[in-house]
């Protein structure tokens, strides 16, 4: 071996010596800092477990309804309550052809089937509050605000309890003053709808909507397609009914729907309604007009939407209708200019209408919407020349809308309205109406 040689075995030994040295005091390092991340873990770990301890103590504390309770035996009630407030603010400019509104043929109708007058109106502003109540109810109660003839007037729309799904109840219950189902459009609030004002059968049949104070119990049956059926308890003082006798109950309601997919983008529902009740005085066209005995309303509703891109939020055809039949047996009695005397009325009168929007695009919509009201068939007696004498007109509404949503929040609207509530009598009108919401704003419904 030589010099040299003997030189590169010894740097080389060397050189693999220090590799090695250092080798081991990386994998030194690596276990170290190993080490100290586990403890570091550990000790996060069990701070967590004594927070979790402690948080379960202070829950079996508490009362059903979050109850604290003291060892001196006081009560403290949890801060645990804290609603969703909302406001939706509703505002119109009006103009119609006829300065003075033609008196609705053949109906007497509440103040809210009344188109008001012309400009700039502030129109059914809504304060809302909801929230769960605890983990079996939930409640809302929801202020409208209008200005009436020169007046505002503040009342309460709804105010009810309902239980919550998932609450082990046999059936969905709720109790109040509410929007009862009662066809397509008269559980939704009026800033819902895909028009402004609502179609004749609603302002003739219920002033717009009818929300007595009651109980509603409903059941969605466990079947294949959608199914539901419910029955309601009310008061009976809301519009048609009115003047109760105070004691039990006034009025009842029945209902059912059906629904489900057809074909791969479209949806449909179909629904059939029942309500009846006794009034001791459902006074009506200014006060002056008063019906006394039982009426009876039923309704069929059809709804169908279509999506052609398969996104609705994209593009969406919907169809609504809704039929209306009122039987009412009683009599009747007019005051003052509407004078004349106590008459016997056992008559059926009918309504419908049919509305249709498209969204072409995201934020913008198409609109159409007609409805008719069929009278009763009144011949000779002193109902003749009166209010309720249909005379053989039936009162006709054409609407064509154009509305823009930015969002779910704000929305402009336009539309052109006729309306023949008098026969020889059309009135035409247009519409600019913007519908803007902030705070909680809970989801429409189907």
């Amino acid at each position: 071996m030589t010099i040299n040689t003997f030189r590169c075995v010894i740097a080389t030994l060397s050189l693999v010596a220090f590799s090695s040295v250092h080798a081991q005091e990386d994998v030194s390092d690596l276990r170290q800092a190993l080490d100290e991340l586990r403890g570091e873990y550990e000790q996060r770990i069990s701070d967590l477990e004594k927070k979790l301890e402690m948080a379960v103590q202070s829950t079996e504390r508490a009362g059903p309804t979050g109850t604290i309770k003291s060892a001196g035996g006081r009560a403290i009630k949890g801060n645990a309550f804290n609603p969703s407030i909302g406001v939706v603010l509703n505002g119109q400019f009006k103009e119609f052809s006829k300065r003075t509104e033609p008196e609705l043929k053949g109906f007497s109708v509440g103040e809210e089937a009344h188109r008001g007058d012309g400009g700039m109106a502030l129109d059914h502003t809504e304060l809302n509050f909801s929230a769960s109540v605890d983990d079996k109810f939930y409640g809302s109660l929801t202020y409208a605000i209008a200005e009436h003839e020169g007046k505002t007037e503040v009342e309460v729309e709804e105010a009810y309890i309902e239980t919550l799904p998932g609450a082990d109840a046999p059936a969905n219950f709720k109790f109040g003053k509410a929007l009862w189902a009662l066809g397509y459009l008269n559980e939704q609030h009026h800033h819902a709808d895909d028009f402004v004002g609502r179609p004749l059968p609603y302002e003739v049949y219920f002033n717009g909507g009818f929300n007595d104070d009651g109980i509603q119990i409903s059941k969605i049956l466990p079947t294949d397609v959608y199914q539901e059926v419910g029955v309601g308890l009310f008061r009976g003082n809301d519009f048609p009914f009115g003047e109760p006798d105070k004691q039990g109950v006034g009025a009842t309601s029945l209902y059912y729907r059906v629904g489900g997919d057809l074909g791969v983008n479209g949806t449909w529902r179909l629904g059939a309604y029942k309500l009846d009740g006794e009034t001791g005085g459902r006074v009506g066209t200014e006060d002056l007009v008063t019906f006394i005995g039982d009426t009876n309303i039923t309704a069929y509703d059809l709804r169908y939407t279509y999506a052609p891109t398969g996104n609705e939020a994209s593009q969406e055809l919907t169809i609504t209708a809704e039929h209306f039949t009122r039987s009412e047996d009683g009599n009747y009695t007019g005051t003052g200019a509407e004078a004349f005397a106590t008459t016997n009325f056992d008559e059926d009168t009918k309504g419908y209408y049919v509305a249709a929007t498209y969204k072409w695009m995201p934020q913008a919509r198409v609109g159409v919407r007609y409805a008719k009201m069929t009278t009763a068939d009144i011949v000779g007696g002193t109902l003749d020349g009166t209010v309720v004498d249909g005379d053989g007109f039936n009162p006709t509404q054409m609407d064509v809308m154009f509305d823009w949503t930015n969002s779910e929040y704000s929305r402009i609207r336009l539309q052109f309205g006729q309306e023949e509530v008098t026969r020889g009598e059309n009135d035409d009108s247009i519409i600019l109406q913007y519908i803007m919401s902030f705070g909680a704003h809970g989801a429409h419904k189907y």
